[in-house]
């Protein structure tokens, strides 16, 4: 075992093999569908999605930063998504009053309408493929494991940006920007 208790290098059991198989497939037939659902009903991207969903649910404007979280996308792909929904008059954006480096993004009639019209068939294929076949300890117990994998995954992700964001430009990897 390494200091941080995980497995020295080598082979994942079976059974860890199996479980990252498993979950990796459910995660990409869930994702699939879940897009294919939201571009069919209201020609949104999931990212989209998830940007106009968390503004509806705050009810009040949000800074990009704000939004940003917990979004798992690069910062310029996530200002690209944002200037679609706004093309697209879903929302709109502008200059905080209290602090100028900041974006206010506010959520327009049309966007929450989109929100309500992509909100009950996202539900559906959410019940269907995930919650479906699990009982409510079973929903319980995974909420409990993915987030206990989620936060030691952000934790390591935060670090290692951390790094990347303190580290000369010269020696800095030319990887996705965050």
């Amino acid at each position: 075992m390494t200091p941080d208790n995980t497995p020295d290098a080598g082979a994942l059991r079976p059974e860890q093999l199996g479980t990252y198989f498993a979950l990796m497939e459910a995660v990409s037939l869930l994702q699939r569908a879940v897009e294919q659902q939201l571009q069919t009903e209201g020609d949104l991207s999931y990212v989209q999605f998830q940007l106009l969903a968390r503004l509806a649910d705050a009810g009040r404007p949000l800074t990009m930063t704000e939004l940003a979280d917990g979004v798992v996308y690069s910062r310029s792909g996530l200002t690209h998504q944002a200037g679609l929904l706004e093309k697209a008059g879903l929302i709109t954006r502008k200059p905080s009053s209290h602090d100028q480096r900041a974006t206010m993004v506010t959520l327009t009639e049309e966007g929450l309408a989109r929100v309500g019209r992509v909100l009950p068939g996202h539900i559906d294929v959410t019940r269907r493929l995930l919650f479906a076949s699990l009982s409510d300890d079973d929903v319980d117990a995974l909420g409990g494991i993915m987030t206990r994998v989620r936060d030691r995954m952000r934790q390591q992700r935060d670090s290692t940006a951390r790094g990347r964001r303190t580290a000369p430009k010269n020696l800095r990897g030319a990887g996705p920007s965050e």
